[in-house]
């Protein structure tokens, strides 16, 4: 998302990775890095719970645990530390895109829908925020209903998202997408900022369509793109979601139950 509504990170906790190489089933040297961080976040969960025993109205210890849990795959203890939050600093509501996230994970779909609905009251041009409203209202009340409510946008947002949110409304297609941006007159960042993003939400579409194998192809391509997870925390912490989205795709038992669409 454009904007963060809390409080900087541990650098150990939401973690800079150094990843390499070009397709994940074949070269995951992400892998070993990334698990040296797991155990670490592991580790700070005991010292985090006793700050917030220490302080149990201190919103940024929240913040850390809640992110802490939510890249550990508790997303339930997550959303738990996120509604804390909100709780204890009303104001921080709309704009909590996190905790839209976790609920997403959690199974709680139309809590999710309800969350990214409210933070387009508070962002009414991050166009990232209606891609997550659109993937919430599907899992909550199905493909009809998300692409009619899908949010209309007076003023463009960077790209790829707009591209991506045209995916949405059936205007174009992955291929196209990508294309477009291999051949587009790009910097190297830039070009692998959007193919970062645009990888990652086509892949998420893909899960919501049911389409695992096209999901975890699109992820695959996402994990090794070193622009994510070393480019601040809203690039790092969606690096997390595509790498846990992938994790829960080879696993499938783990994956959360659907709430049912109306």
């Amino acid at each position: 998302m454009r904007k963060s509504i809390t409080l900087l990170p541990f650098i150990v906790f939401c973690g800079v990775l150094s990843v390499t190489g070009q397709e994940v089933k074949s070269d995951r040297s992400w892998e070993k890095s990334h698990q040296d961080l797991q155990e670490k976040r592991k580790m700070s969960l005991e010292s985090l719970t006793k700050l917030i025993a220490e302080n149990p109205k201190l919103v940024e210890a929240y913040s850390r645990r809640g992110d802490v849990y939510f890249f550990l795959g508790d997303f339930k203890a997550a959303v738990a530390d996120y509604d804390k939050m909100v709780e204890l600093s009303p104001a921080i509501d709309a704009s909590h895109w996190r905790r839209g996230i976790a609920y997403f994970y959690a199974g709680q779909y139309k809590e999710a829908a309800a969350q990214f609905d409210r933070y387009h009251s508070f962002d009414d041009v991050d166009r990232e925020n209606g891609i997550w409203r659109y993937l919430s209202h599907y899992k909550a009340y199905g493909k009809e209903k998300a692409r009619k409510e899908l949010l209309k946008y007076e003023k463009d947002d960077r790209e790829p998202f707009p591209s991506v949110y045209k995916l949405f409304a059936g205007e174009t297609t992955p291929e196209k997408i990508l294309s477009e941006i291999n051949t587009a007159e790009l910097t190297n960042q830039q070009r692998e900022s959007r193919l970062f993003y645009a990888t990652l939400y086509i892949g998420l579409n893909h899960v919501v369509e049911g389409n695992s194998d096209a999901a975890q192809e699109s992820l695959s391509k996402m994990l090794p793109n070193i622009w994510g997870p070393t480019s601040g925390y809203g690039p790092n912490y969606m690096w997390e979601v595509g790498r846990l989205q992938f994790d829960l795709l080879q696993n499938q038992d783990k994956l959360p139950n659907q709430e049912k669409g109306d």
